[in-house]
């Protein structure tokens, strides 16, 4: 897509450029809140925002070189900006902040710029070393440098490999292992383990060898990525003079005290007193928390997501907590994964108000937190759905013409844009509320058994307890919902994305990388195969249908649809509790992975006559104090701020580490 920015749309759209949109997300009330409340939310935005080069240098050890050249260039290029080459580099400046990196953070792949190598030595030369001479002695250092790590294909070509037949540590470009082989860090990690079952090894370090020995350089004050930690720990020591409960300040305090010393022991500690915050409307995810991006399921890429609680819509979710036993309880998968109780499953739908890091500036909708499965047992889990988030999602895709074209009849258009929203949103509560927090591993089963398949199977186990139950009637006894054509709008939906339309964030070619694209094409195929038995009327459970020379996919029975989603989520919960490896690995790559060229190529043909970008990302509100004699009377929000202007701001705020973070020895 071109770059543009179009009057006509909606207040929250902001620019498109290449396969992406970027929107805004607003906050409801901040002007209504007090003091109090707004200098806490400004202080954990500042946390939220210090850590940032953190997810650049993870993604890949060039990724801040890159960047902080490219910014200069940007910056200090005074040539012809209106150049076809020069918009060109734009687009790709443009598309390496929304991928923290070069690499394409779905697929993985290294993104190729589009304008030519001889142009890209022009943009160093009339950029001039003055501008340059903080990253390179000279300029034919600078192209003879950056010329490979952008150009050549076969230079970092994939950020993380997910082939079990490659050694998958070695064939990925991200920044978690230097030196070391896939199986010694299998066998390093494993010794570990068996000392303590219970810790996250491996969650917050990068696993190094040293004169033929292997050594964890551990991310923390004072360590690796210790210059930007140390701003992140300022600011959360401001925002503790605000903090609304004792027991939030209770988890400040231990977050604080997890980053000074990189004790994992530390980390379990803060989470145990996170989980058990109930009560504060404003709360916090930073750290190193999810291990999508590590093909062991390991290592932690750093993230932040400030949150204010919906006090009217989080009641539903409260609902769904309340009555967590009963789904834990009638859930169709072997008694043996069931919790015999299930512990402190709290719930909030809330609003984004700052992105950081992996979260930044694409982000999920939902989050269930802490991943530490003993935790969950054994004391519970705090689940949020990002209520601001999804409706910029929903009403973007309501405006686009995008549903018209991929659905296959007027009365579904017509259910998804009655129910849809709520569906989605039910969808995501169940999913994170209850479904990650669902069922147990067995005894002596590690939490990492499933290794590069962990992801997908995980997603898939939530999604599938989330769709199972939305076609329960408990639903409308509840009163969460008043009808179950919300669960059939969103059953819809579902499948045509996870057989069709996700499809339009893939190259030609290409299979699925991504654990939650991997997870939903599991799910929509398997029950299309599984429910090809053919029903009295003649037709299938789910089958393709013709129109007008253009391929649909269609429900034809609703019910069984429900059963075929209760079968796999007691086959996936068979595969998390026993960590069975061969049976998640068989059912990934037979179902998740593997894309029909031609339905692809249909796909992509029919979305690219629509104009819309695929792929969305979001960027934050401004947060401005306001000073009378030193002292902070109010912050101001603003929703004025560009996308470029952003990024920009951000690289001179909160640049804290260097352009090759880590390759001087750091003690």
């Amino acid at each position: 897509m071109p770059n543009t920015t179009n009057p006509s749309q909606p207040s929250f759209f902001v620019e498109s450029f290449g396969d992406i949109k970027i929107l805004r997300y607003k906050v409801s009330h901040f002007d209504e809140m007090d003091l109090n409340r707004k200098l806490l939310i400004y202080y954990l935005s500042r946390a939220s925002l210090a850590g940032r080069d953190i997810i650049y240098d993870q993604n890949y050890k060039y990724n801040l070189l890159i960047r902080k050249t490219l910014e200069a260039i940007y910056e200090n290029y005074s040539g012809d900006r209106e150049h076809p080459q020069f918009k060109k580099f734009l687009v790709y400046l443009k598309t390496l902040w929304y991928n923290n990196g070069i690499h394409h953070h779905f697929s993985k792949e290294k993104n190729m710029p589009e304008f030519n190598q001889d142009y890209f030595a022009h943009l160093i030369r009339e950029t001039g070393i003055y501008k340059l001479q903080h990253l390179f002695n000279s300029l034919e250092e600078a192209v003879a440098r950056l010329k490979p790590l952008l150009f050549d294909e076969n230079v970092a070509p994939k950020a993380m490999e997910q082939d079990a037949a490659k050694d998958m540590i070695q064939h990925s470009a991200n920044n978690f292992y230097e030196g070391v082989t896939q199986k010694e860090s299998e066998d390093y990690y494993a010794r570990l383990k068996e000392k303590d079952k219970r810790l996250s090894w491996g969650l917050n370090s990068r696993l190094v060898k040293e004169n033929g020995t292997l050594v964890e350089k551990t991310w923390k004050e004072g360590g690796l990525y210790g210059e930007a930690i140390s701003e992140i720990i300022r600011w959360l020591e401001k925002a503790l003079d605000y903090a609304e409960t004792q027991q939030q300040s209770q988890w400040l305090k231990a977050l604080i005290e997890y980053y000074r010393t990189g004790d994992l022991q530390k980390f379990d500690e803060y989470n145990l007193q996170w989980v058990k915050d109930t009560q504060s409307i404003v709360d916090l995810i930073n750290g190193f928390i999810e291990t999508y991006e590590d093909p062991l399921g390991l290592k932690g890429t750093w993230e932040s997501i400030l949150h204010v609680q919906d006090p009217e819509a989080t009641e539903r979710t409260q609902l769904l907590s309340r009555n967590a036993q009963w789904f834990e309880d009638h859930a169709p998968i072997d008694q043996r994964f069931k919790k015999a109780s299930v512990k402190g499953v709290s719930a909030s739908v809330v609003e984004v108000a700052m992105l950081g890091g992996e979260s930044y500036p694409t982000t999920p909708i939902g989050v269930n937190l802490p991943n530490a499965d003993w935790i969950r047992k054994e004391h519970g889990s705090k689940s949020i759905t990002l209520n601001n988030i999804s409706r910029a999602h929903h009403e973007a895709m309501m405006e686009s013409g995008f549903l018209e074209e991929f659905a296959f009849n007027s009365e579904e258009v017509a259910r998804s844009k009655k129910y849809g929203f709520e569906g989605n949103n039910l969808h995501t509560d169940l999913h994170e509320c209850l479904g990650h927090g669902s069922g147990q591993l067995l005894e002596g089963v590690s939490g990492d058994a499933l290794k590069n398949y962990a992801s997908p199977i995980e997603e898939a186990r939530a999604d599938l307890f989330a769709l199972y139950y939305m076609m329960d009637r408990k639903m409308i006894d509840l009163g969460i919902t008043s009808t179950l054509e919300t669960a059939r709008a969103q059953y819809e939906g579902y499948i045509r994305n996870g057989m069709m339309t996700q499809l339009t964030r893939v190259k030609p070619g290409k299979n699925l990388e991504q654990a939650h694209m991997r997870n939903r094409q599991l799910i929509a195929r398997w029950c299309f195969e599984k429910g090809a038995e053919r029903l009295d009327d003649g037709e299938s459970v789910i089958e393709y249908k013709q129109k007008d020379g253009r391929t649909f996919i269609v429900i034809n029975d609703y019910e069984r649809l429900w059963e075929l989603f209760g079968e796999l989520l007691a086959e996936i919960q068979r595969i998390k509790s026993e960590g069975d490896y061969q049976a998640a690995r068989d059912l990934v790559v037979t179902y998740g992975t593997r894309v029909d060229p031609d339905l692809h190529q249909e796909v992509l043909d029919r979305f690219r006559k629509l104009n819309i970008a695929p792929f969305t990302g979001f960027i934050n509100p401004v947060y401005e104090p306001v000073e009378e004699d030193g002292e902070i009377k109010d912050v101001r929000i603003r929703y004025d701020e560009g996308y470029a202007g952003q990024m920009m701001r951000y690289s001179r705020e909160f640049s804290f580490l260097a352009a090759e973070e880590g390759s001087e020895e750091i003690d």
